[in-house]
C-alpha cells in the first residue's frame, strides 16, 4: 500500500521538480569555484611569473636546469625572426665551472637565482673567535 504510492511520483516530483536539479548542481559549482581559485588560478601565475623571469634571462645571472646544473650566463645570442625583427635565441651560453661553458635551451632553465644579501653583522674589531 505504501510501496505504491512511492512508485507513484515522478523523479522531478521528489526533489522539488525543475528547481530541484539546479539545486543538486549548486555544490559541485561551489566545489569548482573553490578549486580554481586554491588552486588552478595561484598555479597560472606562478606558471606566467617563471615564463616572464626565463623571458628576461640576461648576461650574468645564475641559472639552475631542469638537470640540476648551476651556471652563470655567459652570453644570450640574438637572432632574427619571421618579420625580421632581433629577440633573443632560444639556445644560451652558461659557464658552469672555470672555463667550462655550454648551451642549453631556454625551455630547460627551472629558475633564476637571485642573490639575497646577508643579514650578518661586522665583526667586531680587536677580537679573535
Amino acid at each position: 500500500m505504501f510501496i505504491s504510492s512511492a512508485h507513484a511520483q515522478g523523479f522531478g516530483d521528489l526533489f522539488g521538480g525543475a528547481g530541484g536539479s539546479a539545486a543538486q548542481f549548486l555544490p559541485l559549482i561551489m566545489i569548482f569555484g573553490v578549486f580554481y581559485f586554491l588552486l588552478i588560478r595561484p598555479q597560472q601565475q606562478k606558471q606566467k611569473e617563471t615564463r616572464l623571469m626565463i623571458a628576461a634571462v640576461k648576461r650574468g645571472d645564475k641559472i639552475v636546469t631542469g638537470g640540476g646544473i648551476l651556471g652563470v650566463v655567459q652570453r644570450v645570442p640574438m637572432v632574427q625572426d619571421a618579420k625580421g625583427n632581433q629577440v633573443p635565441s632560444q639556445e644560451i651560453e652558461v659557464e658552469i665551472a672555470k672555463d667550462i661553458k655550454v648551451t642549453v635551451l631556454r625551455d630547460t632553465i627551472t629558475s633564476v637565482i637571485k642573490p639575497v644579501a646577508a643579514n650578518d653583522t661586522a665583526p667586531a674589531k680587536g677580537k679573535a673567535g
